[in-house]
């Protein structure tokens, strides 16, 4: 009898979950049970009647590593090659990357020469920070936060300014809270490896599987920085969806979940608001904490886990403004949070992504990201905080940093609760107690999504791919 998949979650982790089933040789039944109204997730564009893109979640998606490759070669096989736009090595986006420190914006070092000497907002030339590292004696704790790793290998003003900000434009985080063991991975084994980060990264880790493709090839000659979709990143979902819907897979929205039982046959009884659906195997694709609630009394011990595992929010505000231009050209800038807590950066989207600008002229586009681990902190609840209030930060906050102050064209504000998960000190010790009680209780469930193993499109999308390969691997 063909057996039955479950799938809770349609954002791009349950999508490339899904997508992943329905190619395999001996395909089960799928389910793809989403809460919402529409598949996709954070990956969520809204494009205007003149062709201009306005993206809500993630814009760029780096093409580098394993993970980066990985997800190219996905995309090569949607078919979706013609509609890639990438950022190459000598374009202004890949180069120039600003701080915004003082109340001015500063270009962060991109050439040897910027490291050997002194570029503010530093004080001395960054090329001390790497000498510093390189003598730095091997740690040994079993994990430390971000701001403590990098303030003992590079010292504290590397810290306190370019690592606080990259912290908040990656995890829209506090360094000081975040885990270096669970966020930055590499940085961490490679001081474990050879004792120096730099010294690790730049000897490798060895090689990941081979997942090349023209796509990831032409990435490599080109020096892409990053990449997107000529129609915006919510293409990669409506492409994953029309493949699921050719190929079978039962696709549900306004699938509301109220439980989660094993029946004595030890299968999956999953109760909806309007019925019930059985399956042999669930793949959870929901944040840890929408799970816990969802689990049997008798699994608590693994809800305790799941509901450990915070994530933040994040006011989201597009702005287009025709007619403008920029001061400055560039990816964008972020802001450390001794410069302005609530205010995380500003992404300059029409530099990027000229293509999206649509065909109402010249125009400069660009994104406000508000909040995140001090949203509550600067904006007050996320459910109650009036939109209008967010527009008039972000408008005051382009007005201030980069001159603009006509009032924009055209404004898309969204908050994006519980967005990002923080992974806070330990966070490698809950993952492993999951992992442990699930193969201890032999429950056949799977755990994908950006609560667990990286918060990156690359990562949810390869994290999907390695779980549904562990999952055929078992059934054969």
């Amino acid at each position: 009898m063909q057996r039955t998949v479950a799938v809770v979650g349609g954002g791009i982790s349950g999508l490339t979950a899904c997508y992943q089933l329905a190619r395999s040789p001996n395909a089960p039944k799928i389910i793809l049970l989403e809460g919402s109204g529409r598949l996709g997730g954070w990956l969520h564009s809204t494009r205007t009647e003149d062709g201009a893109v306005f993206e809500h979640g993630p814009r760029g998606i780096r093409p580098a590593g394993t993970v980066g490759k990985n997800t190219l070669l996905m995309v090569s096989e949607l078919g979706l090659d013609a509609d890639v736009l990438p950022v190459p090595g000598d374009h202004p986006a890949s180069k120039n990357r600003y701080l915004y420190v003082s109340g001015a914006l500063h270009r962060l070092p991109s050439s040897i020469g910027g490291v050997l000497r002194t570029v503010p907002p530093f004080t001395r030339p960054l090329l001390w920070s790497g000498l510093h590292e390189l003598a730095a004696p091997r740690g040994t704790q079993l994990d430390e936060t971000i701001h403590s790793f990098v303030s003992r290998r590079f010292g504290k003003e590397l810290a306190d300014i370019a690592i606080d900000s990259l912290c908040r434009g990656v995890f829209a985080g506090d360094c000081r809270a975040l885990s270096v063991r669970s966020c930055f991975p590499a940085l961490f084994e490679a001081e474990r490896r050879r004792r120096s980060v730099i010294l690790g990264m730049a000897l490798g880790g060895g090689k990941g599987p081979a997942l090349d493709s023209a796509l990831s090839r032409r990435a490599r000659d080109e020096r892409w920085s990053q990449w997107s979709l000529r129609g915006g990143m919510e293409t990669l979902p409506e492409a994953l969806q029309d493949f699921l819907r050719r190929h079978g897979v039962e696709m549900h929205c306004h699938a509301h979940l109220q439980r989660l039982e094993r029946t004595a046959a030890k299968c999956w009884q999953i109760t909806l608001e309007d019925g019930s659906v059985r399956a042999d195997h669930v793949i959870s694709a929901i944040p840890a904490r929408a799970l816990a609630v969802l689990l049997p009394s008798w699994a608590e011990p693994l809800a305790q886990e799941l509901r450990g595992i915070e994530a933040v929010s994040v006011g989201v505000v597009n702005l287009q403004y025709n007619g403008a231009t920029l001061p400055i050209t560039g990816f964008g800038h972020l802001v450390p949070s001794f410069e302005d807590r609530s205010l995380l950066g500003i992404v300059y989207d029409s530099i990027a992504f000229p293509e999206q600008n649509g065909t109402s002229g010249p125009s400069v586009r660009l994104t406000v990201m508000l909040g995140g681990a001090w949203f509550e902190e600067g904006f007050g609840d996320p459910e109650m905080v009036p939109e209008a209030r967010l527009l008039s930060r972000a408008k005051e906050a382009v007005r201030a940093h980069l001159g603009l102050a006509a009032e924009p064209s055209c404004t898309i504000v969204k908050v994006l609760k519980a967005c990002i998960p923080q992974y806070t000190l330990g966070h490698w010790q809950r993952t492993e107690t999951i992992s442990r009680y699930l193969e201890r209780e032999g429950l056949p469930l799977s755990l994908i999504g950006a609560s667990y193993q990286g918060v990156s499109v690359n990562d949810c999308i390869y994290n999907a791919k390695m779980a549904v390969t562990r999952l055929l691997d078992q059934a054969q």
